[in-house]
C-alpha cells in the first residue's frame, strides 16, 4: 500500500485547508486510516482517524469541532477538512493506514505511512 498526502500549504489564522490522502497498491476495504501531525521539535501525534468500512470517525480533543475526516471508498482517498486553523496547527501532516479495523492513536499500530504534507499557519 502506498499513501500520498497532499493539500498542505501556507495559510493565515482562521483559514481552512483540505488535506487528501490517496491510497494505491494493494488497498483493503476494511482497516482504518489515520491522520497524524508533527510540529517542529515535537513528537508525532494523532489528529483523526476513520474506519474504512463503517466510517466511524475519531478526533483528538484539540481538533474537535474544527477538523472533519471523511473518506471516498471508490477513490481510496481520505480527506481531512481543517477549519479555523491556528498557528498551533502548523506541522507536517501524515496519513497512515492499518489493516486492523480499530482506529488507534498509537503510531506503531499503523503499517503504512505517507510522506507528509506541510501545513503552515501564520498569525
Amino acid at each position: 500500500v502506498q499513501l500520498q498526502a497532499y493539500g498542505g500549504g501556507l495559510v493565515q489564522a482562521g483559514d481552512s485547508l483540505r488535506l487528501s490522502c490517496a491510497a494505491s497498491g494493494r488497498t483493503f476495504s476494511s482497516g482504518a486510516m489515520g491522520w497524524f501531525r508533527q510540529a517542529p521539535g515535537k513528537e508525532r501525534e494523532f489528529v483523526s482517524g476513520i474506519r474504512w468500512s463503517a466510517g466511524d470517525t475519531y478526533y483528538a480533543d484539540f481538533v474537535k469541532g474544527r477538523f472533519t475526516i471523511s473518506r471516498d471508498n471508490a477513490k481510496n482517498t481520505v480527506y481531512l477538512q481543517m477549519n479555523s486553523l491556528t498557528p498551533e496547527d502548523t506541522a507536517v501532516y501524515y496519513c497512515a493506514a492499518r489493516r486492523g479495523a480499530v482506529v488507534t492513536s498509537t503510531l506503531n499500530a499503523y503499517e503504512y505511512w505517507g510522506h507528509g504534507t506541510l501545513v503552515t499557519v501564520s498569525s
